[in-house]
């Protein structure tokens, strides 16, 4: 099985772009963030003629917004309401594998605004709010069975997830309270960092390049904000990654690209 997770950064803007990569990879199953549009706002026509005829989505207007694609049935499971904001930050999706159900999870973790100080910054506060119960979430059992987990969790954990450990240590995504947390629910549910499988964790490996940058490539100031991460009974299954870099350079693009696992099961 495929798997493919994209922050998109408005579905509806940038279908031309998720019509390229569907024609070009064909992933088996697509999950998106931030699509930016209300349930009955999602362009299905749009994916259905591309072969993408199941979807399970939890949208709001303008704001966050997650779903799944797929060429295989799906059930869905949940849209759980983390923090109880009323966001549109997860969804849980079951779809067939050739050896049995998986179980998917797609989120999108808060950002977490510029200031990383939960005392003057709310948003900051929310994303450790996040972070906490996503790790109660994993203890009571997340993770059992053939479980994906996938999204943009918005931290680079690891000193090569971004393209400066030093210089970066006091911005959001990369402080050490982010990255503790998120080891947090790591830990909680024994997952297994599917990137870092494949990408030992002493090379650099970045999934997003800010918009702020006059050229992303030249300066390559990327960070890995976009994660896949598998239980334990699919650690075995882990066939191939694919990070398409290249699609941070695409006409309008997203300031993330696309992130694909193969399982082999």
């Amino acid at each position: 099985m495929k798997i493919t997770t994209w922050n998109i950064n408005s579905v509806r803007l940038r279908m031309p772009l998720v019509a390229q990569l569907l024609k070009d990879k064909a992933p088996d199953v697509l999950c998106l963030q931030e699509t930016k549009c209300r349930d009955a706002e999602f362009p299905m026509k749009d994916f259905t003629a591309l072969g993408y005829r199941h979807a399970a989505i939890n949208g709001q207007k303008g704001y966050h917004g997650v779903a799944v694609v797929s060429k295989k049935p799906l059930r869905l499971i949940e849209k759980r309401d983390f923090c109880g904001k009323g966001d549109a930050r997860h969804i849980a999706v079951e779809v067939e594998g050739a050896g049995g159900p998986i179980t998917l999870h797609n989120f999108y973790v808060p950002a977490g605004g510029d200031e990383p100080d939960v005392e003057i910054n709310p948003k900051f506060a929310h994303k450790l709010g996040f972070l906490d119960e996503m790790k109660e979430w994993g203890e009571n059992g997340a993770a059992k069975g053939r479980v994906v987990l996938v999204g943009d969790l918005n931290i680079a954990p690891l000193e090569h997830d971004v393209w400066s450990h030093k210089a970066l240590l006091k911005v959001v995504s990369h402080t050490p309270i982010e990255v503790e947390k998120l080891t947090n629910v790591v830990c909680a549910g024994n997952w297994v960092d599917a990137m870092r499988h494949f990408v030992p964790a002493e090379e650099k490996l970045y999934t997003w390049w800010s918009y702020r940058a006059a050229d992303w490539a030249a300066s390559n100031r990327g960070r890995r904000l976009d994660h896949i991460l598998v239980s334990e009974a699919l650690g075995g299954a882990l066939g191939k990654l694919e990070v398409l870099t290249e699609a941070r350079g695409w006409e309008r693009p997203s300031d993330h690209v696309p992130v694909t696992i193969e399982l082999s099961e």
